[in-house]
């Protein structure tokens, strides 16, 4: 494990050097990350943000949207694609949120332990642990290294992970060998080498900056 601790620090700090340090959009409060990460899910950050705004438009507020007719919902996020799983989806969480804490305010979390304010996100349907790091780590500056589609498939081929690791048990895996200051860089570093170099059908080994680094690119190069 200190091996692959090691290695996780030089690709994170050869992507640095090839990347830059990555900055995600302006922060949303909690409750709005959450809805856009809910957005997100199966489509292109376009079309989420697209939704989003139209969801915002038609809806002053939260509770809005919490207490409006499903189908309206449905019609303001059709850009995000699957509206008619994610409009009811994330009226479910906006009111399971409203049983339980009585307002549509997530900061509360901020002030737990991480293990605990992940399990309060992941009990509500359509949370999973990645939308869960998303909002914590982006939105409450909690170290969570959020694992989606990009970095599963970059981590798994460089070796920074078993091959037969789910998304889900890559989470916990991935935060014990990246150190925790490195989560936020690390995480937005791999999506683009994921988007830019790393292809799922066709990687583009040779432009890669961590070929040296990478499992895969070794038997490339081989």
């Amino acid at each position: 494990m200190k091996n692959l601790k090691t290695r996780a620090i030089d690709v994170h700090e050869k992507l640095l050097e090839a990347f830059g340090e990555p900055t995600w959009r302006n922060p949303l409060p909690a409750i709005d990350e959450l809805v856009s990460t809910i957005l997100s899910q199966n489509t292109n950050d376009v079309n989420r943000d697209r939704a989003f705004n139209a969801l915002r438009t038609k809806f002053p507020t939260w509770e809005a949207v919490r207490d409006a007719k499903t189908e309206d919902v449905i019609n303001a996020i059709r850009l995000a694609g699957l509206a008619n799983q994610k409009g009811p989806r994330i009226q479910q969480v906006l009111r399971a949120i409203t049983e339980e804490r009585g307002a549509l305010d997530l900061q509360f979390l901020a002030s737990l332990p991480l293990e605990e304010a992940r399990a309060w996100l992941t009990k509500f349907n359509g949370v999973g642990p990645k939308t869960a790091a998303i909002v914590l780590c982006f939105s409450l500056n909690m170290p969570a290294f959020p694992v989606d589609t990009h970095v599963y498939r970059v981590t798994g081929r460089i070796g920074l992970h078993p091959e037969k690791m789910s998304v889900e048990q890559a989470h916990p895996y991935l935060e014990s060998i990246f150190p925790p200051e490195t989560y936020y860089a690390a995480h937005l570093n791999f999506i683009r080498l994921g988007r830019e170099i790393c292809h799922a059908r066709k990687p583009n080994c040779e432009s890669c900056p961590i070929k040296k680094l990478c499992d895969y690119g070794k038997q490339v190069n081989r």
